[in-house]
């Protein structure tokens, strides 16, 4: 059950906060920036009003969430530090000597109450609206992008991750006493998950035991990762793998397995659309949702920037319906023609047709390719003078029926784009793009979005929901504190 009014608190004790918890601390002015009430509206029909226990305000418990994003904690540790860090316990809306609450609350709420609440367009929604109110966005410019986020088990096997997480956490422990190697079990040498979930659990139950080590941050911090992924394991062992998570390609010689996440920001670095898919989609795809996604929260857009993979026929179609601007290079196949054995073949321009290096001309030309695509000039030559053709080495196929040679046709759209792709303005505004890959870096050094935390899609959502609501946040308050020009 939660209340239907907010309690206020009448600790004696809350005067502390002035005096610990500064003005410009980043926790303090969150707080003083956001109406966390939003939240609560959001939540309110999964709680009873007036049966059962008084629960924990999810209020509360959303902030807890927002404090393990903030400082890439674990829900053992971010609860941990609540105990004690005054900055924490302030942001929580709590008084200094209120008790907190168990880490497995955290798991619960996220399982429970946050399901199927659109966490993620809720988030960035309020955060941009947020932005535009403080009239801290001024451009009309979005830059878009797409950034990976490896699955937390499937990019090794589970036995390859927990083999890593515990030797870690040996050499964290070692480092404080080495003496402890003695009590350690044995590692196991199988390639059985339950052997070697049980060689964690038992190199945890010594650790246990031995609170002047464990007591180490170093260690400690390690030890509670290490006993969220044993008990994850655990509690799901015939389904550890990340069923979701899909192949996806960063270039032609590198790939990675996990999500990804296409993000729209403006020129002003605040994220002000998301989209999270599997890791196969194609970048491209997803632009008219991040275009309108980012119209809904009632910025207006004229211009987008993003590179190659986002000049797709349809996407300049559809930009060119909607008045925008698309800043977006258009495939060297494209601008240059997809046109093999330049050397071989020249066009002759009065009689509008290809010849071959032995000077026969083409006898006829038709178009190919379906009208939704790019479509190609196919040139026929004669197969019978090809047959006997002193240079047919390497360029007829003995056996063969026909001889042809193709050219890509340029549709209207991308002959308009290229000459947009020449002017100075595009240059100009192309030198925005930069800034999306500082933000993508940001998500995944300072937030640990480089890593699922938890197995399947929606809970990648939820994961993308509260790290760039996070970022999103601390931009806006970076903005406000910038001296005024």
């Amino acid at each position: 059950m939660i209340s239907d009014q907010q309690s206020l608190n009448l600790s004696p004790f809350m005067a502390i906060y002035d005096l610990v918890v500064p003005k410009d601390n980043m926790l303090r002015q969150i707080n003083e920036l956001v109406d966390f009430s939003f939240i609560l509206e959001e939540l309110r029909d999964k709680y009873c009003l007036d049966n059962g226990r008084n629960a924990v305000p999810p209020i509360r418990l959303f902030k807890y969430l927002l404090l393990k994003t903030i400082f890439d904690l674990s829900d053992v540790d971010v609860v941990e530090r609540s105990k004690y860090d005054m900055s924490f316990k302030y942001f929580l809306e709590m008084a200094p000597e209120d008790p907190v609450i168990h880490s497995s609350t955290l798991t619960k709420f996220r399982k429970l109450r946050l399901k199927d609440t659109q966490l993620l367009d809720m988030l960035i929604q309020k955060s941009v609206k947020l932005a535009l109110e403080k009239d801290l966005i001024a451009s009309n410019s979005i830059i878009v992008d797409a950034t990976h986020t490896k699955a937390r088990f499937n990019q090794k096997s589970p036995i390859e991750f927990l083999r890593e997480k515990s030797k870690l956490l040996r050499k964290a422990v070692y480092q404080v006493d080495e003496r402890l190697k003695e009590k350690f079990p044995s590692k196991s040498v199988t390639e059985n998950l339950a052997d070697e979930l049980q060689y964690n659990k038992e190199l945890i139950e010594v650790l246990d035991q031995e609170e002047a080590v464990s007591s180490y941050p170093k260690v400690k911090e390690k030890l509670n990762y290490l006993k969220e992924l044993v008990e994850d394991h655990v509690e799901n062992l015939p389904s550890s793998d990340d069923l979701d998570a899909r192949k996806g390609h960063k270039s032609a010689d590198t790939s990675f397995f996990g999500y990804k996440t296409h993000i729209a920001m403006s020129e002003e670095r605040v994220i002000t659309a998301a989209v999270v898919t599997t890791g196969e989609k194609n970048d491209g795809k997803y632009l008219q949702t991040l275009i309108e996604n980012t119209q809904s929260t009632g910025m207006n857009v004229k211009c987008v920037i993003g590179d190659t993979a986002y000049s797709e026929k349809y996407n300049i179609q559809y930009a060119n319906q909607n008045d925008l601007e698309l800043v977006s290079k258009l495939h060297p196949l494209i601008t240059q023609g997809v046109r093999q054995k330049e050397n071989e073949f020249e066009f002759n321009k009065d009689a509008g047709m290809y010849v071959c290096k032995a000077g026969n001309m083409a006898i006829r030309k038709a178009r190919t390719g379906k009208k939704s695509s790019n479509q190609s000039y196919t040139y026929y030559f004669d197969v019978e003078k090809c047959k006997v053709c002193p240079l047919r080495d390497g360029c007829y196929k003995e056996g063969a029926k026909s001889k042809t040679y193709s050219v890509t046709i340029k549709s209207s759209e991308h002959m308009e784009q290229q000459v947009f792709q020449d002017s100075p303005h595009f240059r100009e505004k192309a030198k925005e793009r930069y800034k999306i890959e500082a933000k993508n870096s940001e998500l995944k050094h300072r937030h640990g979005y480089d890593v699922a935390s938890s197995s399947g899609l929606v809970g990648m959502e939820m994961q993308g929901a509260m790290s760039i609501f996070t970022v999103n946040l601390k931009r806006i308050i970076r903005l406000m504190n910038e001296p005024k020009e």
